[in-house]
């Protein structure tokens, strides 16, 4: 719904999502891509998850906490990308403001809550190399539900009061949203109110979710580490380097993306805004994509059960022939 009067408030009723400003001739060939990788995604965690579930062997600390991370990859991205799909091909950006909002709900309560599995994970591999002993004793499966229960309760505390951030605010521009998907303060800034409130919130979430857990994954590292080169032979200390290595490229993936998507937004006066939205389409895309690749080539039991699975597949296959 667009405003009679630029002075006069109102209540928005639809956003419209424009997709990559400046870039709307292309789009559609854009879309392929995206298309592909949010297949990928799909089907890699379908089957991260699937395997996990019914390999008893599997049911271990550091294969539960992988399951997580996959089932918040297939929110992150589907609640993301099929919208921008449809903007792309079909030029539906029409979404309702309760659709918005509660796209932007799960969009954010999903990152926060992989930025705390990818903690949780850290304090598995921590436990595992610096006190191994008490790995089975520590972690075991009802403190990794509570925690996995954790996660999700911080991220939803978190993010639950942007919800009335965003409601309390009046409109009296434009509803066009020049983004992909809602994103908390791209929608703040269309209000003509004082947003004043929304941007510390949006620093203090941050810093309390993103930046600690951030730190603390860094102080776990280098306690790794102390220990691991306090291991009497090379051998073991590649074996113990090889078990964190799936892991540090996980947090690379998707800590940089959500660190170059700051950047970008501080320096937007000087690059395009597609270019912007590009980048913050980073983390909905490469994560959830490459974790489940990641995770096959580097950890052996995975492909290993995996080509059981499809090897179950065809011989049911050939004697129902």
């Amino acid at each position: 719904m667009m405003p009679a009067d630029n002075h006069t408030s109102y209540a928005p009723v639809t956003y419209i999502l424009t997709g990559f400003p400046g870039t709307e001739d292309s789009q559609v060939w854009l879309a392929t891509p995206f298309c592909l990788m949010y297949i990928s995604a799909l089907l890699g965690n379908s089957l991260l998850l699937f395997i996990i579930a019914t390999e008893q062997n599997l049911h271990e600390p550091m294969y539960l906490f992988l399951s997580m991370l996959a089932a918040v990859d297939l929110l992150l991205s589907t609640t993301t990308v099929p919208k921008m799909l449809a903007v792309f091909w079909f030029r539906a950006g029409e979404i309702s403001f309760a659709a918005c909002l509660t796209q932007m709900l799960f969009i954010h309560i999903s990152f926060i809550a992989e930025s705390g599995i990818l903690l949780a994970m850290a304090f598995d591999r921590y436990v595992a190399i610096c006190n191994p002993l008490r790995y089975t004793t520590l972690l075991t499966k009802p403190v990794v539900g509570k925690i996995g229960l954790a996660v999700l309760t911080r991220s939803f505390c978190l993010i639950f009061p942007v919800v009335f951030l965003v409601m309390r605010l009046k409109f009296c521009g434009t509803n066009v949203l020049p983004h992909t998907y809602c994103e908390y303060m791209t929608i703040s800034r269309l209000a003509c109110d004082d947003i004043t409130a929304n941007l510390w919130y949006g620093v203090a979430m941050a810093i309390l979710a993103i930046g600690l857990d951030a730190v603390l994954i860094a102080v776990s590292y280098v306690l790794i580490l102390r220990a691991v080169f306090r291991l009497p032979s090379k051998g073991a200390q590649l074996k113990a380097l090889r078990t964190c290595g799936s892991h540090v490229c996980v947090i690379l993936m998707f800590y940089m993306p959500s660190f170059l998507s700051s950047f970008a937004h501080r320096i937007k006066h000087i690059i395009p805004g597609y270019i912007v939205n590009l980048v913050a389409n980073l983390y909905v895309f490469i994560p959830p994509m490459l974790n489940p690749i990641i995770y096959g080539v580097t950890m052996k039991e995975i492909p290993k059960q995996v080509m059981k699975v499809f090897y179950r597949c065809c011989s049911r296959g050939f004697l129902l022939k």
